[in-house]
């Protein structure tokens, strides 16, 4: 029996692990309290980011190793820093559960579905936007949705490390759900005929974002209670999923914020 005080022997090829590089996403990760199996740290690394990441692992008992660059080069071709981190898979949220955590402090959720976004980068992307608009959840399908990975995480700026990250059979069981939650949804699809400013993102509110090439699936399409387009101007009618979703998330803000201002503005 493995004594529970030795860290496990961890290679690269671990199915139950994955990567984190960077000197910034690994932190992000320890003060998010993510479980953190080992560190590797480049030979002669110095700086005051790395003795407050040395800090930070201490604190945590991270058992932390000094290895050539070379080595970190090998295991991910990631722009590392010199910092490389095995992490366990992200532990996924429970919808229900986040929810009612957001109802309980007075907010109005607003959640995000991914339908078919693949690309590991554009995921990243958007969860970067999603976490400075305030989404309260993201949720992915268990199929067909991009990895929650190393470079998603970077690509994340750490965002990943904040934001509930739920799993669901398929976009249509959570549209399900959500509804009996009490919660519109709205797809965000070029083919709809409302402009996105139609949509009232005041209320408990989840936005659909479609793959690229496909966009929205039909079924998801068929339950949504609304669906709205971003309007367009110029010769290259297309936006990137990643811009695409930021941009929706924003309007909520802006519709959101403006809301709030005019509860707090006497008449």
């Amino acid at each position: 029996m493995k004594n529970p005080t030795t860290p496990a022997v961890i290679t690269p090829e671990s199915p139950s692990l994955s990567l984190i590089a960077g000197l910034r996403p690994v932190l992000e990760a320890i003060e998010a309290g993510r479980v953190i199996d080992r560190v590797l740290l480049r030979q002669g690394m110095e700086g005051e980011g790395f003795r407050r990441l040395q800090t930070a692992l201490a604190a945590k008992g991270i058992p932390m190793q000094f290895v050539p660059s070379e080595k970190l080069n090998r295991l991910t071709p990631l722009a590392h820093q010199g910092v490389v981190a095995y992490v366990p898979p992200i532990e996924y949220a429970d919808i229900e559960a986040v929810l009612a955590a957001v109802v309980a402090r007075g907010e109005q959720p607003l959640v995000l579905l991914l339908d078919g976004v693949t690309d590991v980068r554009n995921f990243g992307g958007i969860a970067r936007s999603a976490s400075c608009a305030g989404v309260h959840l993201i949720i992915l399908p268990a199929k067909g949705a991009a990895p929650v990975n190393a470079e998603a995480i970077k690509t994340s700026a750490g965002a990943l490390q904040h934001i509930p990250v739920a799993r669901s059979a398929n976009i249509r069981t959570a549209v399900y759900l959500l509804k009996a939650l009490g919660i519109q949804i709205v797809a965000a699809t070029e083919k709809a005929a409302q402009p996105l400013y139609a949509a009232d993102f005041t209320r408990p509110t989840a936005i659909i974002a479609g793959a690229e090439d496909t966009g929205i699936s039909a079924a998801a399409l068929k339950l949504a209670d609304a669906s709205i387009r971003i309007p367009l101007r110029g010769p290259v009618a297309a936006l990137n999923v990643s811009a695409a979703t930021a941009i929706v998330l924003f309007e909520a803000v802006r519709q959101r914020e403006l809301k709030v201002e005019s509860w707090l503005t006497p008449n």
